[in-house]
């Protein structure tokens, strides 16, 4: 099922909770390349994903592309099934987990 412009645009504020400023000094660090899949041996997705995130997060909704909404609803579906796997039971804050999820624009500890 196709979620609508505005059901995406709910889910993406509730779920997106880092700053576009927060997020890029967040992607500059060790800890945010240390996490992720790269198909090429380069850069992760989710770090890529991340940069997307920062463009798309200093954009108005009605500036907003179709190309902006897709990637907006990739990010809403990697959050809800990265933060349904649960986190580590111990030592949240300095976990694969937590920065995978902070390289998509999620910190699960705020």
């Amino acid at each position: 099922m196709t979620k609508s412009h505005d059901e995406i645009w709910d889910d993406w504020q509730s779920l997106v909770n880092m700053a576009p400023a927060d997020l890029d000094r967040w992607l500059e660090t060790e800890e945010s390349r240390s996490v992720g899949d790269s198909s090429d041996g380069g850069e992760s997705t989710g770090h890529r994903s991340g940069r997307r995130i920062v463009e798309i997060r200093r954009k108005r909704k009605a500036d907003l592309a179709e190309q902006d909404w897709d990637h907006m609803g990739r990010v809403v579906g990697y959050i809800r099934r990265h933060l349904a796997q649960g986190g580590p039971s111990s030592d949240k804050e300095h976990s694969r987990w937590r920065y995978s999820l902070m390289n998509w624009g999620h910190d699960p500890l705020k």
